[in-house]
């Protein structure tokens, strides 16, 4: 009897944590967003300054830009990633709009005992052909002859790419149809591909992962995943094919030099194999798609112009470079809200 003369406010008590929980986190996921890995860990550490500074919660998944992409057209989450800019016809479409957050690099790293970070040096020929399966021997006579002081391996070239919808894919795809004819017209450009070589892993973390623990292996992933694994990475041909590059600050700086932003196409620009000297040749930016009518979507604007302004100094040690400040003033003009 006591139980039951106490049970109608234990009851109310249970549904008021329960609803009090559902508030907290619905509060926690007040902004959700997802895609493009290339820059997930400079969001990542966005989020977490805004959280600190300003006690808001946004939450990102690396999910693919194909995912993000997919996602934010069909209302699922606030605002997607991709490093793959929609044209401007596409984004009309889906009432959405796009603008740049940061601009990277595409490395190409290996795993190879004995040789160090940077002094592999491969040709554009080398790295197509590589990745269409015409080589696939370390020590094949094209790779010894451009680097006669390394002991390059009696081995098999063991090729690791993206298996999900990728814009890092997008990118490094866009850059090989740019170097080679054969690649264009065999493999193409796209965030998924009919790979002629190689084992599939999702996300950089998959690619990066395979590649630290592997021997033998190439593959490509984004500048920060490389750092953060202490990967190696070739140094390619510049754009002008005058010299081999590595991807640092510097070649990084050279190519994003070279972007023009406008709001006039939606901040659609392309820096892969930019001609200019000493330029890193798969440098890119990456962009954010933000719905037009959404209530969310200010919430959104005001959490990048926090990151730009307060959250930019987190940027560099990853191997990125925030879009100049004459950027993101465009950026916030055009977002009409």
């Amino acid at each position: 009897m006591q139980f039951l003369k106490h049970r109608p406010l234990k009851v109310f008590l249970v549904f008021l944590i329960a609803f009090i929980s559902t508030l907290s986190l619905a509060n926690a996921r007040d902004l959700q967003g997802a895609g493009a890995s290339f820059p997930a860990d400079v969001y990542y550490a966005w989020v977490a300054n805004y959280r600190k500074i300003e006690h808001k919660n946004v939450n990102y998944q690396s999910i693919g830009s194909g995912g993000g992409i997919r996602q934010v057209k069909a209302h699922v989450i606030d605002f997607g990633a991709s490093d793959e800019a929609l044209s401007s016809a596409n984004l009309a479409k889906a009432n959405l709009y796009q603008f740049p957050t940061v601009i990277g690099a595409i490395v190409v790293a290996y795993n190879l005992e004995g040789i160090k970070d940077g002094e592999l040096k491969l040709s554009n020929e080398i790295v197509s052909d590589i990745f269409l399966k015409k080589i696939t021997k370390w020590d094949d006579p094209r790779i010894l002859a451009l680097n006669p002081s390394l002991k390059l391996p009696d081995a098999k070239i063991f090729v690791v790419h993206r298996s999900d919808g990728s814009g890092t894919t997008y990118n490094f795809s866009r850059w090989l149809g740019d170097i080679s004819k054969e690649w264009k017209d065999v493999v193409g450009v796209g965030k998924s591909l009919p790979w002629p070589t190689g084992v599939g892993a999702k996300g950089n973390e998959g690619v990066s992962q395979i590649l630290k623990q592997t021997k033998n292996t190439i593959g490509y992933v984004e500048l920060s995943y490389k750092v953060a694994l202490n990967l190696s990475a070739a140094r390619l041909q510049d754009g002008n094919l005058k010299d081999y590059v590595y991807p640092d600050a510097k070649s990084i700086a050279l190519a994003a030099s070279g972007a023009i932003f406008t709001p006039d196409n939606d901040f659609q620009t392309s820096l892969i194999a930019i001609k200019k000297d000493g330029a890193y040749p798969i440098t890119s930016s990456t962009f954010i798609l933000l719905p037009k009518h959404s209530k969310r979507s200010p919430k959104v604007k005001e959490f990048f112009k926090f990151s730009f302004e307060h959250s930019a100094a987190l940027t560099s040690d990853m191997g990125f470079l925030v879009i100049p400040k004459s950027v993101q003033d465009k950026v916030m003009d055009y977002l009409k809200f």
